[in-house]
């Protein structure tokens, strides 16, 4: 690599470690998520807003990250993903049909303490997801919230 370059700043794939593909799949496409692809591999990608999001076998995921990682314990990870709305109605909306599709709403929508309206959910794999809006946020035309 050369040394004089800095990372570009993009995150071209998330990549979410899931206990059973076809059941986070299915979740993800109920969620209304344009699947890109499926792997022979066994690994599913989805289409976002400049960037993809990929399943791929928890397992296999942590034997591909290195040995330390296998047989890992569950818990929160310190991570979540977000994904922010354009309206606050969106808010409740996405969070009734990512229970709808198997989902559990771990923090009901509510005004929160910088000015905006959110809620989480996890996926069936316990993934973290903040629904979020805020009337102070704009979007490219693509749909990438503007910083």
């Amino acid at each position: 690599m050369d040394k004089g370059r800095n990372m570009d700043p993009r995150i071209s794939i998330i990549t979410l470690g899931v206990t059973d593909l076809e059941r986070a799949t299915a979740f993800y496409t109920a969620l209304g998520l344009p699947l890109a692809q499926t792997g022979s591999e066994g690994i599913a990608f989805f289409r976002m807003a400049g960037t993809v999001l990929a399943l791929y076998p928890h397992d296999k995921l942590a034997e591909d990250v290195g040995s330390r990682f296998v047989g890992g314990t569950t818990g929160f990870s310190g991570v979540t993903l977000a994904h922010n709305t354009r309206t606050k109605p969106e808010v409740d909306a996405l969070l009734a049909r990512a229970e709808a599709a198997g989902g559990r709403i771990e923090k009901p929508a509510q005004d929160v303490f910088w000015g905006g309206y959110s809620g989480y959910f996890s996926d069936p794999d316990g993934h973290l997801w903040e629904v979020a809006w805020a009337d102070f946020w704009q979007f490219n035309p693509d749909g990438s919230l503007i910083l």
